[in-house]
């Protein structure tokens, strides 16, 4: 006989199947973005949701030529469309696996189901859609296309917090040790803040193709501090010009992007290394040690990676797996915060009564 206790259960399992398909989708989806951006793809299309207003990249001499017939300033390039509509296709069934997972939730949200959070995520997706729209008919306008980005690692970290929510199990320990771990959580908050921004400054990076403004290290074009000229660089309140691919900013304007990403990494790199060591032995009594260990070693991982892209001068595989490893960094730390959750609630109790407080004189 089943009972409602059962029921709950098999409906969280099948919703966290669901959550953590679209997580690891959202990923690929991220990297496939970051593909598209490196390989100079992002407008390989120059409509939107289709391809020159065909559902798939024009092949056929007559698909092309009406094509050009349609957008007769931008030339049918199929080696540049394919990355576009690849990515686009990829979303699109993100879009369609959210929202199966949300109408899924709302329909069982009787069952205990985080139905809020799913719908939530249903809405972002909008949204990020709206924005992916824009980075075209745009023209890869910087402001945009940055948010896109943080819009792709947004969706990503709601759908493994919601992922953690239905399968996750948090760690359980005595009072003294849970204390400790509750005094480390807002330093983990500043860690995972840290990231958002190191990943926002990546995000313009990217926007305005500053990756190879410098390409030596610890140098900058063989100074420690060479010419940079921070307002162009970080002035968001650009006009929007006919076409942003290649970017359009000065090369001082790129070096000051790029400095401040290297400060940035190098401030991350210190301050959730230090944070980890302290963390370390507490984590350890508490089982959760290998938690820490993996947003150690996705930091390493980073950073080398951050290394071999300068040092290489961005080489596509390379630079995709940066990017990767940001969203990994940043799922790491939510993963590590969600897990110290409780210890935090066992701080803030209020300690119960003792007899003499409950019993009058």
């Amino acid at each position: 006989m089943t009972t409602a206790a059962d029921s709950t259960t098999h409906y969280r399992r099948v919703m966290a199947r669901l959550a953590l398909a679209a997580t690891v989708l959202t990923l690929v989806v991220v990297m496939l973005g970051a593909w598209t951006r490196l390989v100079h793809a992002g407008l390989g299309c120059p409509d939107w949701p289709g391809c020159y207003g065909f559902l798939s990249v024009p092949q056929s001499a007559e698909h092309i030529a009406i094509a050009e017939a349609r957008f007769p300033e931008t030339p049918v390039d199929v080696s540049k469309g394919w990355p576009e509509m690849i990515h686009r296709y990829a979303a699109g069934t993100l879009g369609l696996l959210v929202f199966s997972l949300a109408g899924y939730a709302f329909r069982h949200r009787r069952q205990g189901l985080p139905w809020k959070h799913a719908l939530f995520v249903a809405g972002f997706v909008v949204l990020q859609a709206a924005f992916g729209m824009w980075t075209v008919t745009l023209k890869l306008w910087p402001q945009v296309v940055a948010l896109h980005l943080l819009g792709g690692f947004t969706t990503l970290s709601l759908l493994f917090l919601l992922t953690l929510r239905l399968r996750g199990q948090r760690a359980k320990t005595g009072a003294g040790l849970a204390h400790a771990l509750a005094r480390m959580k807002p330093w983990v908050v500043g860690a995972l803040l840290l990231v958002i921004v190191q990943i926002a400054l990546g995000a313009w990076t990217a926007a305005n193709y500053a990756a190879v403004a410098c390409t030596d290290l610890p140098t900058c074009q063989g100074e420690w501090w060479p010419q940079m000229d921070f307002r162009h660089g970080f002035d968001v309140t650009q006009a929007m010009g006919p076409n942003y691919l290649g970017g359009q900013l000065t090369n001082d304007g790129r070096v000051a992007i790029h400095v401040t990403h290297r400060i940035g990494a190098l401030v991350l790199t210190v301050y959730l290394g230090l944070l980890l060591i302290r963390l370390w032995p507490s984590a350890r009594q508490a089982a959760l040690d290998r938690w820490v260990t993996l947003a150690g070693g996705v930091l390493l991982a980073q950073v080398a990676l951050g290394v071999a892209n300068v040092l290489l001068h961005i080489p596509l595989s390379i630079a995709v797996a940066h990017n990767a490893l940001g969203a990994g960094l940043l799922l790491a730390l939510v993963n590590l915060l969600w897990r110290l959750q409780p210890f935090h609630a066992v701080r803030t109790a209020p300690k119960p009564a003792t007899l003499e407080q409950e019993v009058p004189a």
